[in-house]
């Protein structure tokens, strides 16, 4: 780059044979004394070594000479003055090139430096040169450095030492030198040339901001160093960082043209968490960009990143925002150990999410997982609390805690914590893996928001759990085919402690996931949810060991739909643990879960193994809507199955006598003895008359529902008496016969004997 090329800048100031009264013996400011009428200056026509020149005898202490012109100081240019003197007669003086700065109106800036090194003239006729290189640049070879205030200077020299001494100096040279800085970087400005210092403590942020504007689309080059950056900094041109920045975590930068992680990794040094930070900051704080990109990149965590944290200035936030493509390793480290409390809290059934009179309040943390011996259901967490009142939310209500009883608050440290946040929605995660290698969970979703997605990610070797909701940021949460990989695939299903995620409000939807040896794939509260297309397996080596459930259904009133998965070596379990007053109480009962379509699959397991599962925590409650159909229900190496269904009964009993509008047919089983229907078609065989004919129900009928209604008998084959003559005549049917009420009745006219099939229903209205 050279100025005088590209702009016509005309640099050397006139010869001195052209007249001296533009040539100032003060600071070369207008109306300043000139030598021009000055007995001590005269223009020497012939001079063996310059031609034409100024003859000077020094008379006062420092003897300048200024150009009353003015040279321009431009961002990017470099600019040597270049001076050759030699002395006459008389004292022989020291001599240097300097310059005079000037803001735009013509007054003198002060501060800066404004001569070059001296050197000493040491005999007569011995002709000396001195230069000095100025520009707003303090790059190694600059002497002088200007700032944004200087517009122009007025360049010349200065004479020093004893007076009296005759010197000459030949015309001043001024040439523009911006190519042996920047060499063939013509597309590139670096933050140098604007007056950044990268000294690590000097505030370069208005000299970046000035080097972005002037690079008008060219890339911005941050060269070797270290700059402070004490404001926001925002680069609308490509930049790339040779140095490293340093910001207070109140300020952001934001790379609106290389905006992905590998730029902000290069701008902080090279410090991966650092650089992810930052990219998150400007992520939510700028319209440039919804996505941060990873770039394949693996990045090293050493401790959780607090995402609120690091954007810092907002609580709540709605645009879509993603992070994808690139994987988080979890190191070794004491930032992911478990914060454990624990302390008495006080419980009332009234006001069932709240503890109060909590002790040692001020050491618990919201996002903590609730642990206690009586009364607390699964993912029960802190919402929020009140230290100076004591006082904490639950996630979930608690029920049939006794008035005080201790609780344990366990905290778990996650990869990505976005707890700090009041309120997010439309946050994405995509093609991202964290691998946890069983030191750290793996997301903490929001306290509130709706419609945070998962997608394509991999939740590899969670601590504790995979995705925690402590609040209601899972509303709308979508889980969409992801893999999900248990640290704990070696242990037995009981040791198994990590749960893949848990919901506790409404409307998610999980698709096409796969998990593997969780003790629980998903505790899921509130209702409308649709679970499709995921593959959850929990066995394990243990001969007729035990399974777990693989999702369990915290609420009654499901509203859900569980269609097409493989559900392998694990239960469903249908629950009504997060209800605060679990007993039945005039309110919609276990009802509207639909499970369609599965394939339900177990191995090496006992007799007694069920896949499905319904466990009331109170008294009162019975179905009121089901559908389980077209399912494939089947089991291998171990025993065959007693029957799939089970009614958990630790807690309480079903209503059996009020089931109503279950549908349960169309599935098929292998390996299972009993296998459940309603309604249900038997066949019923007399083989001598008799007047009643009965059958028990109780291998069919599903979860111990009582046989509430005959909707059908059909003879097959004729029915007869005794005496084998045929008879006309039908039965009148009861139903809820026995004392388990799983039987039902034909009655009949007179003694009949024959074999017919009878339709029963667990679920009529009676």
């Amino acid at each position: 780059m050279n100025k005088v090329i590209t702009e016509g800048l005309q640099l050397t100031p006139p010869p001195f044979a052209d007249g001296l009264t533009v040539w100032s013996s003060q600071d070369g400011l207008a109306g300043s004394d000139t030598y021009a009428t000055a007995s001590n200056a005269a223009i020497v026509a012939a001079d063996q070594d310059f031609g034409g020149c100024l003859e000077l005898l020094k008379t006062s202490g420092l003897q300048k000479v200024r150009w009353m012109g003015d040279t321009g100081v431009v961002p990017g240019c470099y600019l040597r003055v270049t001076i050759r003197v030699k002395a006459v007669s008389g004292n022989l003086p020291r001599v240097r090139a300097a310059a005079t700065p000037v803001f735009a109106n013509g007054d003198i800036v002060f501060g800066p430096a404004t001569s070059g090194p001296e050197i000493e003239l040491t005999s007569y006729g011995r002709v000396e040169t001195v230069s000095v290189i100025f520009a707003t640049s303090n790059r190694s070879g600059v002497d002088l450095t200007f700032d944004d205030r200087t517009a122009n200077v007025h360049i010349g020299l200065d004479l020093l030492g004893s007076n009296g001494g005759v010197v000459r100096i030949d015309d001043i040279e001024v040439e523009d030198v911006t190519g042996a800085f920047l060499g063939g970087l013509i597309d590139v400005v670096d933050v140098r040339d604007y007056g950044a210092t990268g000294d690590g403590t000097t505030d370069d942020s208005a000299a970046f901001e000035r080097a972005d504007r002037a690079a008008d689309g060219r890339t911005v080059l941050v060269s070797d160093g270290t700059y402070w950056l004490n404001e926001h900094v925002t680069f609308n041109s490509p930049v790339r960082f040779e140095g490293s920045c340093r910001m207070p975590a109140a300020k952001r930068l934001s790379l609106v043209r290389n905006f992905d992680i590998n730029a902000y990794i290069d701008a902080f040094g090279g410090d991966e968490e650092e650089g992810f930070r930052r990219g998150i900051q400007a992520l939510f704080n700028f319209t440039d960009h919804d996505t941060l990109d990873l770039r394949g990149r693996r990045i090293e965590l050493t401790r959780p990143i607090d995402v609120q944290a690091a954007v810092f200035d907002k609580r709540t936030y709605a645009n879509q925002r993603s992070i994808k493509n690139g994987q988080l390793d979890i190191q070794d480290s004491p930032a992911w150990t478990t914060g454990v409390v624990t302390g008495g809290a006080d419980f009332d059934a009234d006001d069932p999410r709240v503890l109060t009179n909590v002790a040692n309040i001020a050491q618990i943390e919201v996002g903590s997982l609730v642990e206690g011996p009586q009364g607390v259901g699964r993912e029960i967490y802190v919402l929020a609390k009140d230290v100076d009142g004591g006082r904490i939310t639950l996630s979930a209500a608690l029920w049939g805690a006794p008035g005080r009883q201790i609780y344990t608050f366990r905290r778990f440290r996650y990869a990505l914590d976005f707890s700090g946040f009041d309120v997010l929605q439309r946050f994405t995660l995509q093609d991202v893996e964290i691998l946890m290698a069983g030191r750290a969970s793996g997301i903490l979703l929001p306290p509130a928001g709706i419609i945070f997605h998962v997608k394509d990610c991999f939740i590899n070797g969670p601590k504790n759990r995979g995705i925690t909701s402590h609040g209601v940021g899972c509303q709308g949460l979508l889980i969409d085919r992801c893999q999900f990989l248990s640290t704990e695939q070696s242990k037995d299903v009981e040791q198994r402690e990590t749960i893949g995620f848990n919901v506790n409000a409404n409307d998610t939807k999980i698709r096409n996931n796969r998990a593997v040896k969780f003790r629980h794939f998903a505790v899921i509260g509130g209702s409308g949810h649709i679970v499709t297309g995921n593959h959850f397996f929990q066995g394990d080596d243990d001969i007729l060991g035990n399974r777990t459930a693989g999702i369990v259904f915290a609420k009654a009133q499901a509203k859900t739909v569980v269609v097409g998965n493989y559900i392998d070596n694990a239960y469903l379990e249908w629950t009504n643990e997060h209800d605060g007053d679990p007993d039945f109480a005039s309110e919609f009962s276990f009802g509207g879960l639909m499970i369609v379509g599965n394939i339900i699959f177990s191995s090496n397991v006992p007799s007694s193994y069920a896949p499905l599962h319904i466990k009331p925590f109170g008294p009162g409650h019975y179905i009121n809507g089901m559908t389980v159909t077209g399912n494939t229900f089947k089991t291998i190496r171990g025993q065959a199955l007693n029957r799939v269904d089970l009614v958990d009964t630790t807690h309480a009993q079903l209503d059996y006598g009020r089931f109503t509008d279950i549908n349960i047919h169309s599935n098929t089983f292998h390996a299972v003895a009993k296998q459940f229907q309603n309604p249900i078609t038997v066949p019923i065989d007399e083989g001598s008359a008799q007047a009643t004919w009965e059958t028990d129900l109780t291998d069919y009928l599903p979860f111990r529902g009582q046989a509430k209604v005959v909707t059908a008998f059909m003879a097959n084959g004729a029915i007869r008496r005794a005496d084998n003559a045929t008879v006309f005549v039908a039965p009148h049917a009861a139903g809820q016969v026995g004392g388990d009420r799983q039987s039902v009745r034909l009655s009949w006219p007179e003694a009949v004997k024959g074999r017919g099939f009878v339709t029963v229903r667990c679920d009529a209205p009676t």
